[in-house]
């Protein structure tokens, strides 16, 4: 049985789940149509449809694990250039808060807009949008929000970094904030039933965060490094992975395959329900092999770095047991890596006082971790 701390941490993480009362179960899709521009192809021609998809998508995880470099390879966008905007909120909840739609009313900001290199049917995706904090010095870093997070989180995390003088691009994950779709409320499209979307969501994003380096580098940046969070996480782990020019990560939550996180997730049963009458979950995490940060220790080590692991005791989307393996996959490989444990869950570690706590963490790490490489 729970101790009563846990069982008030998993009810206040059950309350803050519930918030979103507007997931959509969506029935299972291959998707085998966004395979189309992906690198890869072991000779299919762009237009063939296979006869049997899950086997097609099976064998395609397995190539791209093989071969990953060339998969998450891109050409650098050509049309960089900084915007002065209107700083909008971009709610995922089905009734906005008033008061924070208020509280950002006439406040401007600089954002980093280019066109991201893996094209989707979306005009509003493909346009990459990341918020500029910038500092003095030669210390970036990108930082990747949660799954469905507005556009303002993290803000107060980026300005904490900037008085460390560490700059930070605050990218816009794929299908988040301005780059949802036209109707589409929530980020769902990033992960979802749709099986081909979702590992086509994660390409892009690892190469958006890679475009995001080019573009720090252009304006000087010598010493650059990622953090991410939840989703977030998983891209920035990847990125890493494919990208030696990031010295320096943080992985705020973190999990082993994507498919475990969907099963077994309290905010992911909506794509489970839309899953399980088809599929397995053995069968689903090959299918997402690919861009589930297990897949790819070999390359995260092929260069030094120094790494944070930040999990929750109390999580119950990236369960506890799951971040516990990445931790070990750290050590087998003999990495340089830190590790904490926030007496927390997934969603709580945003609410008072452990964002503090977090926060502090991540502030701690960044301000020497530099220094060091």
């Amino acid at each position: 049985m729970p101790s009563r701390y846990a069982q008030w941490m998993y009810d206040w993480e059950g309350r803050l789940t519930s918030v979103d009362n507007n997931r959509v179960v969506r029935p299972l899709e291959w998707g085998t149509d966004w395979a189309r521009g992906w690198p890869c192809r072991n000779g299919f021609a762009p237009g063939y449809v296979p006869a049997d998809p899950e086997k097609f998508l099976r064998e395609y995880n397995q190539r791209i694990i093989a071969a990953s470099d060339e998969f998450y390879s891109y050409a650098t966008p050509g049309d960089f250039r900084l915007e002065r905007r209107e700083v909008q909120v971009c709610s995922t909840r089905e009734i906005p808060d008033p008061k924070l739609e208020q509280k950002v009313r006439g406040t401007y900001a600089d954002f980093l807009r280019f066109t991201s290199p893996v094209r989707t049917p979306y005009p509003e995706n493909n346009l990459a949008n990341a918020r500029w904090f910038g500092a003095r010095g030669r210390r970036a870093v990108v930082l990747l929000p949660h799954w469905n997070a507005d556009a303002l989180a993290y803000t107060s995390l980026c300005k904490m970094l900037n008085l460390l003088g560490i700059s930070v691009l605050r990218l816009s994950k794929p299908y988040h904030d301005v780059r949802r779709p036209a109707g589409v409320y929530r980020a769902d499209y990033a992960v979802s039933a749709n099986i081909g979307r979702s590992l086509d969501a994660s390409r892009q994003g690892v190469i958006d965060v890679r475009c995001c380096l080019d573009w720090l580098e252009q304006q000087g940046y010598t010493h650059l490094g990622v953090v991410g969070t939840s989703l977030g996480s998983c891209y920035a782990f990847l990125a890493a992975a494919h990208d030696a020019r990031i010295r320096v990560a943080a992985f705020n939550h973190a999990s082993t395959y994507v498919a475990d996180v969907v099963w077994h997730g309290q905010s992911t049963r909506h794509i489970r329900r839309g899953l399980e009458t088809q599929i397995d979950l053995e069968r689903l995490r090959g299918l997402w092999s690919a861009v589930s940060p297990m897949s790819y220790f070999a390359q995260y080590s092929r260069w030094p770095r120094k790494s944070l692991i930040i999990y929750a005791k109390y999580d119950l989307t990236f369960l506890p047991e799951f971040s516990e393996e990445v931790v070990a996959e750290f050590a087998r490989h003999g990495l340089d890596h830190k590790v904490v444990v926030l007496p927390c869950g997934h969603y709580t570690t945003g609410e008072t006082p452990f964002k503090y706590m977090d926060g502090w963490q991540l502030a701690q790490f960044f301000r020497t971790a530099f220094d060091s490489i």
